[in-house]
């Protein structure tokens, strides 16, 4: 399977966060957004940026935590292999 294909038929859970993280992240979004942007937005508005955030670019860093996990544990795997394997005598 190539980095960024689901499993066929297999459906991705939807991203979401207990009541505690989400205002954390809200939190974190609006002052962004004022600190950086000088953009004041409501509750509402952050919360629609984050479920459109989560939604559309979540399975982008998803997947390369999957990409990023799956490099160490070939490496793992391989230096696992190599203790092991069992050293030839000529």
């Amino acid at each position: 399977m190539k980095t960024g294909q689901a499993l066929e038929g297999a459906a991705l859970s939807k991203i979401e966060f207990n009541k505690q993280k989400r205002d954390a992240l809200l939190d974190t979004l609006a002052r962004y957004l004022d600190r950086e942007l000088d953009c004041e937005a409501s509750p509402l508005q952050v919360g629609f940026l984050l479920d459109f955030i989560s939604e559309r670019m979540g399975p982008y860093y998803y997947n390369q935590g999957v990409a990023d996990a799956q490099t160490l544990f070939q490496k793992k795997l391989e230096d696992a292999v190599y203790e092991i394997e069992k050293p030839f005598i000529d």
